[in-house]
């Protein structure tokens, strides 16, 4: 496929229109780049963060956004005790790091006692991924900002030809 310009603005607005509820604004610069900027509800994050943590023992994942992070909590069931659930918190912030999304897990705790680091990094990884592939990641894309607000998460995306 020829990548015109036009072609482009249509490949990127069909991407974000495909990866689920994003709404996207996208303008040209004067240096033939564009600039896109999609916009994440409290509850598509919701979901990619329950997607994430991928255990089936965790339920009632919820996310409250603030100024400049959000709060996640759930319960989780005990294995040996399906009765019985803990409860899940942790903060969460969303930054653009040398113009890729950067997700950081701190205060990750599970009835009070703190969880192992490396399922926290491996939590880390699969919310930046999973979130940028949302907000419209591309080959030629920087991510240039983000923001939270207590309603959503917006990212703007500099894609070059």
């Amino acid at each position: 496929m020829n990548l015109t310009p036009r072609n482009l603005s249509i490949l990127l607005l069909s991407l974000c229109l495909l990866s689920g509820a994003c709404k996207a604004n996208i303008s040209r610069n004067a240096d033939g780049s564009y600039d896109v900027e999609t916009t994440i509800s409290q509850k598509d994050l919701q979901q990619l963060i329950t997607a994430s943590i991928a255990d089936p023992l965790v339920t009632g994942v919820t996310v409250s956004l603030q100024s400049g992070y959000a709060l996640v909590s759930g319960e989780r069931k005990r294995l040996n005790d399906n009765s019985r659930t803990d409860t899940l918190s942790f903060r969460l912030d969303l930054a653009a790091r040398n113009g890729q999304l950067a997700s950081t897990i701190s205060n990750a705790l599970l009835d009070g006692i703190a969880i192992e680091q490396n399922r926290v990094d491996l939590w880390n990884q699969k919310i930046a991924n999973r979130l940028a592939l949302f907000g419209g990641n591309h080959q030629n894309g920087t991510l240039t900002s983000l923001t939270i607000t207590p309603s959503t998460v917006t990212m703007t995306w500099n894609v070059k030809k």
